[in-house]
């Protein structure tokens, strides 16, 4: 790959304190030779998608700038969750860190080990709003703008932290 790309990074954990999980991955990310961290949105806290007998998730979106290609950026995130002790039960199930690469700059990619973008991003709340924060104007190749996609995905129950304890928790603060 030459050159350096801009990518965006979801992050989520339900398990052993979802926040500090995300904040430990976060400064993890930033550390990583060939990516530079760039903004960090707000951590968001919504319902699981799968099973219901799980507790809520915690969410947030990274962008970084990266010079890896989208496979070796997949490895590193891969790693990070292994790191974190990362355990992979049922579908849609609890854990303690899940690393989604969403967008690679307009790339789209389609592979057994990658898709990008993120196949379920245009339709999931927890991902388009922290996202909206870093890149209101972005667009979703083969899906359309940000915007658009926000009209008609409604929140439904995806709320900022700071809204349910009245305090700040962004993870890079």
């Amino acid at each position: 790959m030459h050159g350096r790309v801009t990518a965006y990074i979801g992050l989520g954990s339900n398990l052993e304190d979802p926040v500090a999980q995300i904040h430990q991955a976060v400064v993890a990310l930033g550390q990583r030779e060939g990516m530079e961290l760039g903004p960090v949105s707000e951590l968001y806290r919504s319902p699981p998608m799968g099973p219901q007998d799980q507790p809520d998730f915690v969410n947030a979106v990274a962008r970084v700038v990266t010079a890896l290609d989208p496979l070796a950026l997949l490895d590193v995130l891969q790693a990070q969750e292994q790191a974190q002790a990362r355990r992979r039960g049922r579908h849609w199930g609890p854990r303690t860190l899940d690393l989604d690469l969403l967008l690679y700059g307009n790339q789209v990619l389609d592979t057994e080990r990658l898709t990008v973008p993120h196949p379920g991003l245009h339709l999931r709340a927890f991902v388009l709003y922290p996202l909206a924060e870093l890149a209101p104007g972005v667009r979703i190749p083969g899906r359309g703008s940000l915007q658009e996609l926000l009209a008609v995905c409604p929140r439904e129950g995806v709320r900022r932290l700071r809204e349910d304890t009245g305090s700040g928790t962004r993870p890079d603060a």
